[in-house]
């Protein structure tokens, strides 16, 4: 398997991940948060289903024009300006699959040449498609090992009640 395959492998297996690690989370445990400023479970997954849109869009910037420009974005201002404390984890997991899948279904039919296409990043300066799969299932990655640690967060708080 090509590195591009096992990138490919790995980038498709992040809604699993991420629904393993949801897996009975409902109820005031979706709210948890184990301190002011921390995000919980809901917030979390409305943050992955928004970013997998961000990621779809500078995917395709990068495939079908030269050099573009991909602009970041202020994740604290998404999370507050589109209330994703009101959004339902099911939903956003759902969006999320969807759109991985598609981005997914688009990846694979194209040369191994394109991933090494780019943009330039507003804050990270030039970026190639290969890195941008590789962030975006670094990101699914480190998100689920925060909900893991946070269910772990909620679990404690509970005995202490």
């Amino acid at each position: 398997m090509s590195d591009i395959a096992e990138l490919l492998e790995r980038f498709r297996r992040g809604p699993e991940l991420l629904a393993v690690v949801l897996t009975g989370v409902f109820g005031e445990e979706e709210d948890f948060t184990p301190a002011p400023g921390k995000w919980s479970a809901r917030q979390i997954v409305a943050h992955l289903a928004d970013g997998e849109l961000v990621t779809a869009h500078r995917m395709r910037q990068v495939l079908a024009e030269e050099n573009p420009t991909l602009i970041g974005f202020d994740q604290d201002a998404w999370a507050s300006n589109l209330d994703y404390a009101r959004r339902k984890p099911k939903q956003s997991l759902e969006t999320f699959r969807r759109l991985r899948a598609e981005n997914v279904e688009l990846l694979k039919g194209i040369p191994e040449s394109a991933f090494e296409r780019a943009g330039s990043h507003t804050e990270r300066g030039r970026i190639t498609l290969r890195r941008l799969v590789e962030s975006s299932a670094e990101h699914v990655e480190s998100h689920a090992r925060q909900l893991q640690a946070r269910r772990e967060e909620y679990k404690k708080a509970k005995g202490k009640k």
